[in-house]
């Protein structure tokens, strides 16, 4: 076959088919649908449960047969996507209202996850299969092509209730996120009713009906007065809070039980924040927890904190709510697809798009419903007017060859061919004109339709069939109607699955915390060559001096209310508060600098350690693998609002070697790789802003680098060893910054 060449701007082509893709992950994986509120994965796993027959009051069916059927079926982008999705949809912990009815390990409110599964079964829900999945059958959402176009699937589940705000939703699309905060049923139905009957009704007058979200786990929404901008942008935060109970216990003691968690702190969170509540009892930010245990259950969340007698509970109870996640921010964008595309969506125009889809679905079922009733009603008036004649159709039958024949005699009044008893009953034959559906059902009447009672039945039947043709053309025509009719669905879905309100609004104000005054004493800061830091006593490191400097790279004598600045290699520097790291015994094995600060033990070394009081007025000096050097203010370092800066600026492929506190007087000696010594005095070095890179302070070989920076402060001598010869560094010869130095031979 005879090619050909097409030229194309690679750029052009790679950005057409970035947007491809990505509009393809938000329409068809990431976003949910404003008008049935689900995800194509969770719309495909609950059609696929219909098909498979696995109904609410069936037994229920192996997870795996079901995540494989919608697999094979519908959804071809692995099980594990389906099955997160038939987990998520299982949780009560999760969701406003669970949509699948679990059975078997489906993971807890802890962070625990579901089972294989291979062990785990499920079956629907019952409003999931009346509000969800009921009138399929009825033509009411449109059905298109799987992806393999071996069978159908509906674009959008005909869902009776605004579920995109009941169960809430969450994705992350490229370029974009939804985050929808889970409601109330019964508000919800009560703010869709209120909608049906007046159009006109602003954000304000639907919050009388929906007050904020409702979240599976309870919980205090404290900014309620921040809620009514949410809903009308769509966008926000929502601060949530944990509900904490006092008890009292024996001795008068007092404990602090968390009986609700806010709904972000779900998984391992929780754990996260058993963590952080024995941190504040480490650091003694406070020292009225004795014991902290989770006693939580399929009953609910209990976790219990043990109180020390006299403990102050309010202040207790806001230091929970300001250093821990039991206050914390959930970020609300109501972005769905509405019409085919990506929209953010406030409370008023999502119950809008509901509202129209319930209207259209009504009217395609009732119209349906219309066109069924339509021809019945057709077929009953032949069948009653075939009883008033029927002694002429039996003539008819019996002198008739063939069906076909009868057929074309009872509809156009053919009588070729078909014996009379006489020319009058063929003349009577010609005014019948039966319609087609009419002569189907009058040949396929049975003999004992011809009995009085049953006649009557038929009659009433009919009676039955023009009333519900005229209700549903009433129902079609007037829109009073048909919102009555959804109205009365409504008050059902209400009534049977509707329940009490779980989470809390109110307007609270900012938690301010009075931070207790720390006696001022002195301490000991002691860290390993391994990056493990403690403080002790100084008593007790006098009584310890010389098993603490012997294991320790660095010894500080500081207070405990200062900083301590750790200088490291990648030219950073980490701000550390001493009342951060662990105060213990001296054989305590201490916490590492990782779990401290941002400091990356994977990524940097430190090179030095020194207390924020002890170089504030001082003048530092840096000096790095390539010889670059410079003085700096120690004040520059006295940040507050950071807990990491740079300390210099490097250069490509750079390292900090050395950075020490010396006096104007001293002299610095810098020792290179291959043997290079350089002795001169500090006072050379400029002073320069910690951004800045410095100058050369030595001349290097080529391949060359300083390994070793050395001090020297007054007449104390100064020894090294370089390749098992000692040098006196206080009898090298003086030089000059930016000279090569002396070589050391062996």
């Amino acid at each position: 076959m005879d090619g050909q060449i097409l030229r194309a701007e690679y750029s052009d082509i790679m950005q057409k088919s970035f947007i491809d893709y990505a509009m393809s992950v938000i329409i068809s994986r990431a976003l949910p649908d404003v008008r049935d509120g689900l995800k194509p994965v969770q719309r495909r796993t609950l059609y696929d449960m219909y098909e498979l027959g696995i109904r609410y009051d069936r037994p229920y069916r192996k997870c795996a047969r079901i995540v494989g059927d919608t697999m094979g079926k519908y959804h071809p982008h692995g099980d594990a996507s389906i099955y997160e999705a038939l987990v998520v949809m299982a949780q009560e912990f999760k969701k406003g209202m669970a949509l699948v009815d679990g059975h078997g390990n489906f993971g807890s409110i802890e962070g625990d996850g579901a089972a294989a599964m291979r062990y785990t079964e499920a079956r629907l829900q019952k409003i999931t299969q009346e509000a969800f999945l009921a009138d399929l059958d009825k033509d009411v959402v449109d059905f298109g092509p799987n992806f393999d176009e071996t069978e159908k699937e509906p674009s959008v589940l005909p869902v009776r209730i605004p579920n995109l705000l009941v169960n809430g939703s969450d994705g992350i699309a490229v370029g974009m996120v939804t985050s929808i905060p889970p409601h109330n049923l019964g508000e919800v139905i009560d703010a869709t009713k209120a909608m049906i009957r007046n159009n006109t009704l602003t954000t304000h007058d639907l919050m009388k009906y929906v007050a904020g979200p409702d979240f599976p786990t309870g919980g205090i929404v404290v900014n309620q007065n921040e809620l009514e901008t949410i809903y009308e942008t769509g966008q926000g935060k929502i601060r949530l809070r944990g509900k904490v109970e006092v008890e009292k216990c024996k001795g008068g003691k007092e404990r602090l039980v968390i009986t609700e968690i806010p709904y972000t702190m779900m998984g391992a969170n929780i754990g996260k924040f058993l963590n952080d509540v024995a941190a504040l009892i480490e650091t003694k930010k406070t020292t009225d927890i004795v014991d902290i245990s989770n006693q939580s259950s399929k009953a609910g969340i209990r976790i219990v904190l043990e109180l020390k007698k006299g403990a102050d509970v309010e202040r207790l109870k806001k230091l929970l709510y300001k250093k821990t996640r039991l206050e914390d921010t959930f970020g609300v964008n109501m972005l769905a697809v509405a019409d085919g595309r990506p929209e953010t969506l406030g409370l008023r125009q999502i119950l809008e798009y509901h509202i129209d889809f319930l209207f259209e679905v009504t009217t395609r079922k009732y119209r349906n419903m219309l066109d069924k009733e339509q021809k019945k009603c057709e077929v009953q008036e032949g069948l009653i007017r075939a009883c008033d004649v029927i002694d002429l159709i039996i003539e008819i039958l019996r002198g008739s060859r063939s069906r076909e024949q009868v057929k074309e005699c009872l509809v156009n009044g053919v009588t070729d061919g078909i014996r009379f008893k006489s020319e009058r009953s063929r003349k009577s034959v010609a005014k019948l004109r039966f319609t087609e559906p009419q002569a189907n059902a009058i040949l396929d009447m049975r003999l004992y339709k011809l009995i009085g009672l049953e006649i009557d039945v038929l009659q009433k039947e009919h009676e039955e069939t023009l009333k519900n043709i005229a209700r549903y053309t009433d129902i079609l025509n007037h829109y009073d109607s048909m919102a009555a009719v959804i109205v009365k669905e409504l008050d059902h879905y209400k009534r049977e699955f509707g329940r009490p309100r779980r989470t809390v609004l109110e307007n609270a104000e900012e938690i301010v915390l009075e931070e207790q005054k720390v006696e001022e004493m002195p301490v000991v800061f002691l860290m390993d060559r391994f990056g493990y830091v403690r403080t002790i006593d100084e008593t007790i490191y006098e009584r310890n001096r010389e098993a603490a400097d012997a294991e320790n790279r660095f010894v500080l004598h500081c207070l405990n209310t200062d900083r301590v600045c750790v200088f490291t290699d990648r030219g950073k520097v980490h701000l550390l508060k001493v009342l951060d790291v662990p105060y213990g015994r001296f054989r305590d094995k201490g916490t590492p600098l990782d779990n401290l600060c941002n400091y990356n033990s994977s990524e940097e070394n430190f090179v030095a350690v020194m207390a924020l009081n002890d170089i504030r007025d001082t003048v530092l000096t840096f000096v790095t693998r390539q010889a670059m050097a410079k003085q700096v203010e120690g004040k520059e370092f006295d940040v507050v609002l950071k807990r990491t800066i740079a300390a210099t600026k490097l250069q490509d492929g750079d390292l900090v070697v050395a950075v020490h506190a010396a006096s104007e007087q001293a002299h610095v000696v810098l020792a290179t790789e291959k043997g290079f010594f350089l002795r001169f005095p500090v006072s050379e070095l400029p002073l320069k802003k910690k951004t800045a890179v410095g100058v050369r302070g030595m001349k290097l070989s080529e391949q060359d680098a300083v390994e070793a920076v050395y001090w020297l402060e007054g007449d104390r001598s100064t020894e090294v060893t370089y390749e098992g010869r000692t040098i006196h560094l206080n009898r090298l010869r003086i030089g000059s910054r930016d000279s090569k130095g002396t070589k050391q031979s062996r």
